[in-house]
Order: structure tokens, then C-alpha cells, then sequence
């Protein structure tokens, strides 16, 4: 893993098994299931995963970098005009947290360190 490169796709959806069988049909994609909220996925080209979400889906994806110093790189990201929407916080495998960017467009960075 570097940093600053796009490390990490992640996407919504109501009903996990379906979106599961229909990349694993389609694509051949692989699946591991954390718990009943999240499966991750991979051989696709870039790895990621499916959140279990309620929510209305707008922009379904959420592009997650990798950075080894998450608290540095937040404070960078605030002080060039990011807003952070989500504070840093743990899940399996590490930390991340999340960010506008000036246009608007929300993204993440995590760090498994």
C-alpha cells in the first residue's frame, strides 16, 4: 500500500446477498462477509466492499485512499479547505475517516496502522 493512492472502493446496499450473487454472477467477483452489514470483495481489479444501507443511494460509491498517518493527513485535509464528516474511527483491519472536499464530493482515508 502507498500513500495517497485510491486504495478502496466502498458502495451501499439494501440487500446484501443480492448485490452479492449478482457481482459473483456477472463478474466472478469473491466475497467475505464482516458481519451482517458489510461484505468485502475482491478480485475485481480495485478492492472494496458493500455497506448494508437503508438509505436513499445518490452517489453509491465512496472512494477511499490509503494514508500510514491518518491523524496527519486529516489535519492536512482541514487545513485545504476539506470537511471532515466523519471523525476517525475504528472498524476491522484499522482506522479511517471521511471528507468533503471543496466541491462537495465525500471520500475517506484509512490506515491499517
Amino acid at each position: 500500500m502507498q500513500d495517497n493512492h485510491i486504495n478502496y472502493v466502498e458502495f451501499k446496499a439494501k440487500d446484501l446477498e443480492t448485490v452479492k450473487t449478482f457481482y459473483t454472477k456477472c463478474f466472478g467477483w469473491v466475497f467475505t462477509d464482516y458481519g451482517p452489514d458489510y461484505c468485502a470483495f475482491a478480485e475485481s481489479g480495485l478492492e472494496g466492499g458493500f455497506e448494508r444501507s437503508n438509505e436513499t443511494i445518490v452517489n453509491g460509491a465512496l472512494v477511499i485512499i490509503y494514508h500510514s498517518k491518518l491523524e496527519h493527513i486529516q489535519k492536512t485535509v482541514s487545513e485545504q479547505g476539506g470537511t471532515i464528516s466523519k471523525d476517525i474511527f475504528s472498524f476491522p483491519g484499522g482506522r479511517r475517516f471521511h471528507f468533503k472536499d471543496p466541491a462537495g464530493n465525500e471520500l475517506a482515508v484509512w490506515s491499517d496502522k
